[in-house]
């Protein structure tokens, strides 16, 4: 990856922030476009996925909250305007670089750690209220998740509680939420509605969803999900369900622009294949992309579905067909695995990751934050849970949880690379290396957070 900085030329102007001396710095960029300056050229698959595009004794400089240049520390350096022509007769070292310019720019010393791009957890049930850590011990009990749905619990226990709940009250615990993944070294995150199941509560969620936004460092990606499940008023009558969320709440979604995406629940016991169908080709109709939770428990198809659909994800996928995956591969439909999920359901059924690397899948990562079945902010315990569970190295885990999963809520691209030309959000780690980062279990390495070249993370204390 040394060559990432050839074909530079000095800039004109100095930076706002420099990051040097990264004993790794993993840019997740894909082969084809480590020369700088040339786009992505799509998710990560197969054997790209495991390579991190790795800088050795890393730099970036940023400038105006973008990356203008990234490389070996020596290579970016020496294309610092200011240095150059502080350098006394063309001498000086690198060394002195830092002491020359520190009255015009942020110089950051990242030795012996390591920087990548901040993470992107493109599946969350962020905005809700109440809590659920009873159904642990129902679990740990015995009771299957789909037991737990039928008594009353799961999604509709948390309706009741987020229905009650006020904007504010919701906003606030919302905020402290993106504050926790925030120190985690999350920088975007997606948010589904999905606990109202009506329509007030169904707007108050993305209401509350873009508020924050507004108001967090983190850029939120909102994702219309009414059919999470069947309410209680319209218990043993899921199509009539159905009719009223495409005919009352999805034009009011569209119309107040408070979702990018549609999201259905395909699984036995929720919402068949056909019912699906009918949500997402509504969602379409009103300009929201497609996404699905997909065959979490059961092989119903609805892996199939998303690869017709050409879905922008299918979540979940423990239980998916490889005709399923094939289906995924072939429209290229992000899959975007929850290991945390199983983790929590004390399930040994996880998504079978390395068949779908080998089949050409485009494989994300993200948390399922939610308040019962994956109450996990941290993305870097989902690289865990991939490597330990689901056979992936550590640069596929963190390819998967960045680059890719950058794809699965539309900012593919730009966020979750470091390259030049993207937004400047990258974290510090306090490993030696991109290998080391999913081996510190139960330790939160993040040491730093950077978002837009703004340092929102300080020594592991909030700054913003």
């Amino acid at each position: 990856m040394g060559k990432m900085g050839a074909g530079f030329r000095p800039r004109t102007e100095p930076s706002d922030l420099l990051i040097i001396h990264a004993a790794e710095l993993g840019t997740c960029r894909a082969r084809a476009a480590w020369d700088n300056g040339r786009p992505e050229p799509g998710p990560r698959l197969g054997v790209d996925l495991g390579c991190a595009g790795i800088i050795e004794d890393g730099a970036i400089a940023v400038r105006d909250g973008v990356i203008v240049d990234i490389g070996a520390t020596e290579e970016v350096l020496s294309r610092e305007p200011e240095w150059l022509a502080r350098r006394p007769n063309g001498a000086g070292q690198v060394a002195d670089f830092p002491e020359a310019i520190r009255s015009v720019t942020e110089v950051f010393d990242a030795s012996g750690r390591t920087v990548v791009p901040g993470f992107v957890d493109a599946h969350t049930h962020l905005v809700y209220a109440g809590s659920r850590y009873r159904e642990h011990l129902m679990r740990l009990e015995g009771a299957e998740y789909l037991d737990i749905l039928k008594a009353g619990g799961g999604i509709l226990a948390t309706l009741e509680a987020t229905r009650k709940a006020s904007f504010d009250e919701l906003l606030e615990l919302a905020l402290k939420r993106l504050d926790v993944m925030l120190l985690h070294g999350t920088t975007t995150v997606e948010a589904k509605s999905g606990y109202g199941l009506d329509l007030d509560t169904e707007l108050k969620q993305l209401r509350v969803a873009r508020a924050a936004c507004d108001d967090h460092p983190i850029e939120i990606v909102s994702t219309f999900m009414g059919a999470h499940a069947v309410p209680p008023e319209f218990t043993g009558d899921p199509d009539g369900y159905i009719d009223f969320m495409i005919a009352e709440v999805l034009p009011q979604v569209a119309e107040e622009g408070l979702a990018e995406f549609c999201d259905v629940f395909c699984e036995e016991g929720v919402f068949s294949v056909e019912q699906s169908r009918r949500v997402l080709m509504a969602g379409l109709a009103h300009g929201l992309c497609p996404k699905m939770h997909a065959d979490e428990i059961y092989p119903i198809g609805g892996a199939e579905l998303a690869g017709e659909l050409g879905a922008t994800s299918a979540d979940h996928l423990a239980a998916a067909s490889k005709a399923g995956m094939e289906s995924l591969a072939h429209a290229g439909v992000v899959a975007v695995l929850l290991p945390g999920t199983m983790f929590t359901l004390m399930s040994e059924r996880y998504a079978n990751a390395r068949e779908m690397i080998n089949l050409g899948v485009p494989v994300a990562l993200a948390t399922d934050y939610n308040p019962g079945t994956s109450p996990v902010m941290s993305m870097q315990f989902v690289m865990t849970l991939a490597c330990l569970k689901m056979g992936m190295t550590p640069q596929e885990a963190l390819c998967s949880a960045t680059a890719n999963a950058a794809y699965a809520v539309g900012r593919g691209g730009d966020a979750g690379v470091l390259r030049v030309g993207a937004a400047a959000d990258f974290i510090v780690c306090d490993v030696p290396a991109v290998d080391a980062l999913p081996f510190s279990v139960g330790v939160n390495p993040v040491t730093d957070v950077f978002v837009g070249g703004v340092r929102v993370v300080s020594d592991r204390v909030l700054s913003y």
